[in-house]
């Protein structure tokens, strides 16, 4: 008989309290630096905090992968439970983590497995939910790692950015390029390319009132897929306006396309990178 199997994935999957505990996720929290300090990702840091930070001091916050220490002491405690485990990461373009989780699971050889989800946000998160599925189903850990790993790229990531500061902080884009697009009032939208670890380029550049680019972005995301997966939809943002967040989600409501249609917000480690009134559409394809 096969280990029970937990399902665990670094805290930028973005799933919200109510979805971890109703599919039984354990989250690994990154770190965040600013003003000095370190904070742990939602743990002691929230994405509010962060940027009330950064807008007094103007000093970007700067995100650091946990250690490969930290990941062997994450797993230990599960495996010391008679436990396998999958871990779902950042990934790997992004972010250190993976390779750091990969490293920490080879202390656990054939018990613990790190899939590289090439995703970042609930384009991550949809791959997480997955795996609990397939751990529902009595698979093993091994068998999980593998079916997850041919979803990956099923996985659609994409989000819209207001502006760009938080870019340019960054070193993400010129002052040239932030003052061009907010002026023109270009609203880019960035997507996540999961056959390439997870690497990001720009997609369709918009302009207008944002409420309005959003529901465009929105239509046109959903359009370009004929073979949807229609289980559940993201609506995630990084501090959207409230009313922004309820037009997109009534508008994807009104198409009965989706069974489930869920508003999470990013974690402070994805927030840090794009800003304030940041938000995707993620789903899966067949």
């Amino acid at each position: 008989m096969s280990n029970k199997v937990v399902i665990t994935s670094d805290i930028t999957c973005d799933l919200n309290w109510d979805l971890e505990q109703r599919y039984g996720v354990t989250t690994m929290p990154l770190h965040i630096v600013i003003g000095g300090k370190s904070y742990e990702d939602w743990v002691n840091i929230t994405p509010e905090e962060l940027y009330k930070i950064f807008y007094k001091t103007k000093e970007l916050p700067h995100t650091t992968a946990g250690s490969v220490g930290e990941y062997t002491d994450f797993f230990k405690q599960f495996i010391d439970k008679g436990c396998d485990v999958v871990h779902m990461s950042l990934g790997s373009k992004l972010s250190v983590t993976h390779q750091s989780s990969v490293l920490a699971a080879q202390e656990f050889p054939g018990r613990v497995f790190s899939v590289d989800t090439q995703n970042l946000s609930t384009g991550s998160g949809l791959l997480v939910i997955k795996a609990c599925e397939l751990r529902d189903q009595g698979l093993s850990a091994a068998e999980i790692a593998e079916k997850v790993t041919a979803m990956v790229p099923h996985a659609h990531a994409s989000f819209v950015l207001d502006r760009l500061d938080f870019m340019h902080a960054g070193g993400r884009c010129s002052a040239v390029a932030m003052l061009g697009a907010n002026l023109l009032s270009l609203k880019p939208s960035i997507e996540v390319h999961n056959d390439d670890g997870g690497s990001m380029g720009v997609g369709k550049k918009y302009r207008g009132k944002y409420e309005k680019v959003l529901l465009q972005y929105m239509e046109d995301t959903i359009k370009k897929f004929d073979n949807i997966d229609t289980d559940r939809v993201f609506i995630t943002h990084a501090g959207a306006n409230k009313e922004y967040v309820d037009s997109v989600y009534q508008a994807v409501k009104a198409k009965n396309l989706f069974k489930e249609v869920h508003i999470t917000r990013a974690s402070c480690t994805i927030s840090s990178h794009c800003g304030p009134n940041t938000l995707g559409v993620l789903f899966m394809t067949k």
